[in-house]
């Protein structure tokens, strides 16, 4: 290679990991590349997913959900081609192809490919009105609909299911939510937790059905019912299917790149191809995917210090991270192991006034997990002593009730 050459990077994906990855990188110094390309499968440039519950129920717009203005990528040197996804990778040349032909060569190249969500495989899934919840597109869809269509039907009770529940119920859809497990947020709460927040969205006129799964969608050409597994019919307008995402391994899997679920990749985000990283949700490491935005963060971090530097003295690992959300103005927050086992103390506080709820497991005189319900600000707090691994010895008796008991106790 000649050392004239302009150095390149492609990035395949434009999402909210990809251009934080793109902030971390140009915070360097110096940046390691004289070229930056980044192909966007979307139409529009990388906005901020979290906030599309709030662009459902009315209370963003679009353009504040936007990450960052064209004007940035123009003063860092970077090209953002929008509605280009990569079709194929050829490794040998070191070129990807775009959807529209073009040919680019990098030097280095980062897949940050995303997921999609997953789908059921029932019968009439593919019926009109039946949607998902993932992108702006899916979010201006669900918008439209809402307009004309009275009844819903959400399956899945996770936290992409319950903020799209709702955000309907906030445009006067009538919705009810079903979830497989015994207790909503099963895997981010336990069991109490999970049935006071049934209890609560129920109160705010949500129906919540739980260990309950629908068999099949019914209706000829637009969904008129979920026939459920106690073969219940429940008559709807429209359905929202959230339950799960899939990685996006398919471009890394058709370059003969090594994937499982999703993308495989080493503590520095490499893949198998020492000139290919992937990070986010496409990537797995050590047989775990993610499906949180703030692990994504964390691996673009690393990512731009491996680049930048050269170095594998950078590693990027899995630390808790902790799920903060508010559904329907109900607060949740969950960090660490959410259900007892044999090896845990549980120190559970509950006000039956303002219905808040605090489930704290200790596990030798370490906490190790907390899951509140409501009341919610000693949150981050908790997350400090389950990551710093601190003795709570002194403190345990007043641990229950936050940060300001336990200090006025020392």
């Amino acid at each position: 290679m000649s050392g004239n050459r302009q150095r390149t990077l492609v990035v395949c994906g434009h999402g909210m990991v990809a251009q934080r990855f793109l902030e971390e990188l140009m915070a360097q110094a110096p940046v390691p590349y004289q070229s930056i390309i980044v192909f966007n499968g979307e139409s529009r440039p990388a906005y901020n997913r979290i906030q599309l519950s709030a662009l459902l129920s009315g209370d963003a717009d679009e353009d504040s959900l936007t990450l960052k203005p064209d004007d940035w990528f123009a003063s860092h040197g970077i090209q953002v081609h929008h509605g280009e996804p990569v079709r194929s990778i050829n490794r040998r040349e070191r070129t990807v192809t775009t959807m529209t032909g073009r040919s680019q060569r990098y030097d280095t190249l980062v897949l940050a490919t995303g997921s999609r969500p997953g789908q059921l495989g029932l019968p009439g899934e593919d019926l009109d009105g039946v949607r998902y919840f993932r992108d702006i597109n899916d979010t201006r869809t669900l918008i439209k609909q809402s307009e004309t269509r009275q009844r819903a039907v959400v399956v899945g009770g996770g936290f992409l299911g319950l903020e799209a529940a709702a955000g309907l119920h906030r445009r006067g859809v009538a919705v009810t939510v079903l979830h497989r497990s015994n207790y909503l947020l099963n895997r981010q709460l336990d069991a109490v937790g999970g049935q006071l927040l049934a209890e609560a969205l129920d109160r705010k006129g949500l129906n919540i059905l739980t260990a309950t799964a629908p068999l099949q969608l019914l209706g000829r050409n637009r969904v008129r019912a979920v026939q459920l597994s106690d073969q219940t019919l429940i008559s709807t307008d429209l359905v929202v299917i959230a339950t799960g995402i899939v990685p996006n391994r398919e471009l890394a899997e058709a370059a003969g790149l090594d994937c499982g679920r999703g993308i495989r990749v080493n503590p520095q985000l490499r893949t198998s191809d020492p000139d290919i990283y992937a990070l986010g949700e496409c990537c797995e490491l050590d047989n775990e995917t993610f499906g949180l935005v703030e692990p994504g963060y964390q691996q673009a971090r690393i990512l731009a210090r491996v680049l930048a530097e050269n170095t594998d003295a950078a590693r990027w690992a899995p630390s808790v991270i902790a799920t903060r959300l508010k559904i329907s103005d109900v607060p949740v927050f969950s960090c660490g192991q959410q259900a007892p086992d044999e090896a845990t103390e549980s120190l559970i506080f509950r006000d039956f006034d303002t219905g808040s709820y605090s489930h704290l497991l200790v596990r030798e005189n370490r906490l190790v997990g907390v899951v509140l319900i409501g009341s919610t600000s000693q949150g981050p707090w908790y997350q400090e002593l389950i990551t710093d691994r601190t003795d709570i010895a002194e403190i345990r008796a007043q641990l229950p009730f936050g940060k300001p008991f336990c200090e006025a106790a020392a």
